[in-house]
Protein backbone atom coordinates (compact mmCIF):
# COMPACT_ATOMS: atom_id res chain seq x y z
CA UNK A 1 0.00 0.00 0.00
CA UNK A 2 1.53 3.36 -1.03
CA UNK A 3 2.39 5.67 1.88
CA UNK A 4 1.71 9.38 1.37
CA UNK A 5 2.83 12.20 3.67
CA UNK A 6 0.65 15.31 3.96
CA UNK A 7 2.22 18.42 5.55
CA UNK A 8 -0.56 20.95 6.19
CA UNK A 9 -1.26 22.98 9.32
CA UNK A 10 -5.03 22.57 8.97
CA UNK A 11 -5.77 19.99 11.68
CA UNK A 12 -9.30 19.51 10.32
CA UNK A 13 -8.07 18.46 6.88
CA UNK A 14 -5.95 15.42 7.66
CA UNK A 15 -8.32 12.87 9.28
CA UNK A 16 -11.12 12.97 6.67
CA UNK A 17 -8.55 13.06 3.86
CA UNK A 18 -6.77 10.04 5.32
CA UNK A 19 -10.09 8.16 5.45
CA UNK A 20 -10.74 9.09 1.82
CA UNK A 21 -7.27 7.97 0.68
CA UNK A 22 -7.81 4.63 2.43
CA UNK A 23 -10.71 3.98 0.05
CA UNK A 24 -8.13 3.94 -2.74
CA UNK A 25 -5.69 1.67 -0.87
CA UNK A 26 -3.33 4.47 0.09
CA UNK A 27 -2.11 5.31 3.58
CA UNK A 28 -2.01 9.04 4.35
CA UNK A 29 0.11 10.25 7.28
CA UNK A 30 -0.47 13.84 8.41
CA UNK A 31 2.01 16.35 9.87
CA UNK A 32 0.95 19.83 10.99
CA UNK A 33 4.41 21.43 10.97
CA UNK A 34 7.35 21.23 8.55
CA UNK A 35 9.71 20.06 11.31
CA UNK A 36 7.37 17.18 12.10
CA UNK A 37 7.05 16.28 8.42
CA UNK A 38 10.82 16.36 7.85
CA UNK A 39 11.36 14.14 10.89
CA UNK A 40 8.87 11.62 9.50
CA UNK A 41 10.53 11.67 6.07
CA UNK A 42 14.00 11.18 7.54
CA UNK A 43 12.84 8.29 9.73
CA UNK A 44 10.74 6.73 6.98
CA UNK A 45 13.47 4.75 5.16
CA UNK A 46 13.80 2.58 8.27
CA UNK A 47 10.07 1.89 8.06
CA UNK A 48 9.61 1.30 4.35
CA UNK A 49 9.65 4.94 3.25
CA UNK A 50 7.03 7.32 1.87
CA UNK A 51 6.03 7.14 -1.78
CA UNK A 52 4.94 10.79 -2.23
CA UNK A 53 4.56 14.02 -0.28
CA UNK A 54 1.84 16.68 -0.40
CA UNK A 55 2.91 20.13 0.81
CA UNK A 56 0.75 23.16 1.57
CA UNK A 57 2.31 26.48 0.58
CA UNK A 58 1.18 28.39 3.68
CA UNK A 59 2.88 26.74 6.67
CA UNK A 60 4.37 27.79 10.01
CA UNK A 61 8.16 27.59 10.59
CA UNK A 62 8.85 27.71 6.84
CA UNK A 63 6.62 28.02 3.81
CA UNK A 64 5.96 25.16 1.42
CA UNK A 65 8.54 26.43 -1.06
CA UNK A 66 11.36 26.35 1.47
CA UNK A 67 10.13 22.95 2.63
CA UNK A 68 10.14 21.67 -0.96
CA UNK A 69 13.69 22.98 -1.41
CA UNK A 70 14.81 21.24 1.79
CA UNK A 71 13.24 17.92 0.81
CA UNK A 72 14.76 18.10 -2.67
CA UNK A 73 18.25 18.33 -1.16
CA UNK A 74 17.67 14.98 0.52
CA UNK A 75 15.20 13.03 -1.60
CA UNK A 76 13.70 12.59 -5.07
CA UNK A 77 10.30 11.65 -3.62
CA UNK A 78 7.42 12.93 -5.81
CA UNK A 79 6.06 16.21 -4.40
CA UNK A 80 2.63 17.75 -5.00
CA UNK A 81 2.11 21.35 -3.90
CA UNK A 82 -1.21 22.73 -2.62
CA UNK A 83 -1.47 26.29 -3.95
CA UNK A 84 -3.97 29.13 -3.87
CA UNK A 85 -6.44 28.93 -6.75
CA UNK A 86 -5.41 31.11 -9.67
CA UNK A 87 -1.97 31.95 -8.22
CA UNK A 88 0.17 31.02 -11.20
CA UNK A 89 3.37 32.28 -9.56
CA UNK A 90 2.95 29.75 -6.74
CA UNK A 91 2.83 26.99 -9.33
CA UNK A 92 5.81 28.35 -11.23
CA UNK A 93 7.94 28.68 -8.09
CA UNK A 94 6.99 25.19 -6.94
CA UNK A 95 7.99 23.68 -10.28
CA UNK A 96 11.26 25.61 -10.26
CA UNK A 97 12.08 24.12 -6.86
CA UNK A 98 11.45 20.57 -8.03
CA UNK A 99 7.77 19.89 -7.33
CA UNK A 100 6.19 17.33 -9.64
CA UNK A 101 2.65 18.70 -9.70
CA UNK A 102 0.29 21.13 -8.01
CA UNK A 103 -3.33 21.12 -6.88
CA UNK A 104 -5.11 24.47 -6.36
CA UNK A 105 -7.09 25.07 -3.18
CA UNK A 106 -9.92 24.50 -2.55
CA UNK A 107 -9.79 21.05 -4.12
CA UNK A 108 -11.92 17.96 -4.45
CA UNK A 109 -10.39 14.96 -2.63
CA UNK A 110 -10.87 12.82 -5.74
CA UNK A 111 -8.72 15.24 -7.75
CA UNK A 112 -5.91 15.06 -5.20
CA UNK A 113 -6.10 11.26 -5.20
CA UNK A 114 -5.91 11.28 -9.02
CA UNK A 115 -2.83 13.51 -8.98
CA UNK A 116 -1.10 11.28 -6.43
CA UNK A 117 -1.95 8.19 -8.48
CA UNK A 118 -0.51 9.87 -11.56
CA UNK A 119 2.85 10.74 -9.99
CA UNK A 120 3.10 7.27 -8.47
CA UNK A 121 2.32 5.65 -11.82
CA UNK A 122 4.93 7.77 -13.58
CA UNK A 123 7.49 6.76 -10.98
CA UNK A 124 6.84 3.03 -11.09
CA UNK A 125 6.08 2.47 -14.78
CA UNK A 126 8.99 1.31 -16.88
CA UNK A 127 9.11 0.00 -20.41
CA UNK A 128 9.07 -3.81 -20.77
CA UNK A 129 12.58 -5.24 -20.97
CA UNK A 130 13.92 -1.69 -21.11
CA UNK A 131 17.64 -1.47 -21.77
CA UNK A 132 20.01 1.34 -20.89
CA UNK A 133 20.17 4.24 -23.29
CA UNK A 134 23.82 5.15 -23.86
CA UNK A 135 25.00 8.48 -25.23
CA UNK A 136 28.26 10.38 -25.26
CA UNK A 137 28.78 11.09 -21.56
CA UNK A 138 25.25 10.04 -20.53
CA UNK A 139 23.69 6.74 -19.47
CA UNK A 140 19.96 6.34 -18.74
CA UNK A 141 18.55 3.20 -17.14
CA UNK A 142 14.72 3.18 -17.45
CA UNK A 143 14.35 0.11 -15.22
CA UNK A 144 16.10 1.55 -12.17
CA UNK A 145 15.35 5.16 -13.20
CA UNK A 146 18.98 6.12 -12.72
CA UNK A 147 21.12 8.50 -14.78
CA UNK A 148 24.90 8.70 -15.00
CA UNK A 149 26.53 11.86 -16.37
CA UNK A 150 30.16 11.19 -17.24
CA UNK A 151 30.07 8.33 -14.74
CA UNK A 152 28.54 10.43 -11.95
CA UNK A 153 25.10 9.58 -10.61
CA UNK A 154 22.53 12.37 -10.94
CA UNK A 155 19.61 13.02 -8.60
CA UNK A 156 16.61 13.80 -10.78
CA UNK A 157 13.01 14.34 -9.78
CA UNK A 158 10.38 12.05 -11.29
CA UNK A 159 9.37 14.75 -13.76
CA UNK A 160 12.96 15.47 -14.79
CA UNK A 161 13.66 11.78 -15.37
CA UNK A 162 10.47 11.32 -17.39
CA UNK A 163 11.37 14.31 -19.58
CA UNK A 164 14.92 13.08 -20.16
CA UNK A 165 13.69 9.57 -20.95
CA UNK A 166 11.14 10.96 -23.41
CA UNK A 167 13.82 12.92 -25.28
CA UNK A 168 16.31 10.05 -25.15
CA UNK A 169 13.98 7.42 -26.58
CA UNK A 170 13.90 9.42 -29.83
CA UNK A 171 17.18 11.27 -29.67
CA UNK A 172 17.29 14.06 -32.21
CA UNK A 173 13.51 14.23 -32.59
CA UNK A 174 12.00 17.61 -31.78
CA UNK A 175 9.28 17.49 -29.12
CA UNK A 176 6.93 20.45 -28.91
CA UNK A 177 5.87 21.85 -25.56
CA UNK A 178 2.45 20.30 -26.10
CA UNK A 179 4.07 16.89 -26.72
CA UNK A 180 5.96 17.19 -23.46
CA UNK A 181 2.96 18.45 -21.49
CA UNK A 182 0.85 15.56 -22.75
CA UNK A 183 3.54 13.11 -21.67
CA UNK A 184 4.31 14.64 -18.28
CA UNK A 185 0.97 15.98 -17.16
CA UNK A 186 -1.48 13.51 -18.65
CA UNK A 187 -4.96 14.66 -17.72
CA UNK A 188 -3.88 18.28 -17.32
CA UNK A 189 -1.98 18.95 -20.50
CA UNK A 190 -3.46 22.44 -20.57
CA UNK A 191 -1.39 23.42 -17.51
CA UNK A 192 0.77 26.13 -19.08
CA UNK A 193 3.72 25.99 -21.43
CA UNK A 194 6.08 27.77 -19.05
CA UNK A 195 6.03 24.61 -16.90
CA UNK A 196 7.91 22.81 -19.67
CA UNK A 197 10.54 25.55 -19.89
CA UNK A 198 11.07 25.37 -16.13
CA UNK A 199 11.60 21.60 -16.10
CA UNK A 200 13.88 21.76 -19.16
CA UNK A 201 15.94 24.51 -17.51
CA UNK A 202 16.36 22.47 -14.31
CA UNK A 203 17.30 19.35 -16.25
CA UNK A 204 19.72 21.17 -18.53
CA UNK A 205 21.55 22.61 -15.51
CA UNK A 206 21.89 19.17 -13.90
CA UNK A 207 23.30 17.73 -17.13
CA UNK A 208 26.07 20.34 -17.36
CA UNK A 209 28.78 20.37 -18.63
CA UNK A 210 27.06 18.26 -21.29
CA UNK A 211 25.27 20.37 -23.87
CA UNK A 212 22.51 17.79 -23.93
CA UNK A 213 19.25 19.56 -24.76
CA UNK A 214 18.84 21.76 -27.82
CA UNK A 215 16.16 24.43 -28.04
CA UNK A 216 14.66 24.95 -31.49
CA UNK A 217 13.00 28.35 -31.67
CA UNK A 218 9.22 28.13 -32.15
CA UNK A 219 9.50 24.36 -32.34
CA UNK A 220 10.51 22.67 -29.10
CA UNK A 221 13.31 20.64 -27.57
CA UNK A 222 15.49 17.71 -28.62
CA UNK A 223 18.27 15.61 -27.13
CA UNK A 224 21.43 16.71 -28.91
CA UNK A 225 23.83 13.96 -27.82
CA UNK A 226 25.24 11.28 -30.09
CA UNK A 227 24.94 7.61 -29.25
CA UNK A 228 27.87 6.10 -27.36
CA UNK A 229 30.12 3.96 -29.57
CA UNK A 230 28.70 0.59 -28.51
CA UNK A 231 27.86 -2.46 -30.61
CA UNK A 232 25.11 -1.67 -33.09
CA UNK A 233 25.07 2.02 -32.26
CA UNK A 234 26.16 4.89 -34.42
CA UNK A 235 25.81 8.55 -33.77
CA UNK A 236 22.40 10.09 -33.56
CA UNK A 237 22.39 13.37 -35.35
CA UNK A 238 20.81 16.24 -33.36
Amino acid sequence: MPRILLIDDDAQLGPPLAAYFARFDMSLTCALRPSEGLALLRAAPRQGGFDAAILDVMLPEMDGFELCRTIRKESDIPIIMLTARGDVMDRVVGLELGADDYVPKPFEPRELVARVQTVLRRRTTSAPAASCLEFDGLSIDPTTRTVLRQGQSLELTSTEFDLLHLLARDAGKVFTRDDILNHLRGHEAELYTRAVDIVVSRLRKKLEPLDAIKTLRNAGYALALGRAPTAGGGRVQP
